[in-house]
């Protein structure tokens, strides 16, 4: 279950980090950021394969899209100079909660 959870975590990284890499890759125009880009996508999808086998994958999926949303939305705040108003924020918020619900309902 440990190795399933750190797995995610490494799944929900790797998407987070190509995500936010996608503007590099000028619509995958640029071979190089494309590849990159292109090449994270899988590992995660791979990652998370490898995740289903232990986890329910209701649960497995929730959490990757729910906090990889969730994370994406807070770099592109942080560093990709887009706004989080209190509508964003707030729904921000709701996605995690939402998380939380889906683990702990899951875990009975």
């Amino acid at each position: 279950m440990l190795v399933a959870v750190l797995l995610l975590l490494a799944a929900i990284a790797v998407e987070v980090m190509s995500t936010a890499l996608l503007p590099r890759a000028e619509g995958f125009t640029n071979p190089t950021w494309t590849a990159v880009v292109l090449g994270g996508y899988a590992v995660s999808i791979w990652l998370l394969a490898l995740v289903v086998r232990t986890l329910p994958v209701s649960v497995a999926y929730a959490v990757w899209s729910g906090l990889g949303t969730a994370l994406v939305a807070v770099i592109g705040y942080l560093f990709l100079g887009e706004q989080l108003g209190w509508v964003k924020a707030l729904s921000l918020a709701l996605i995690v909660v939402g998380v939380v619900g889906l683990n702990i309902a899951g875990a009975h």
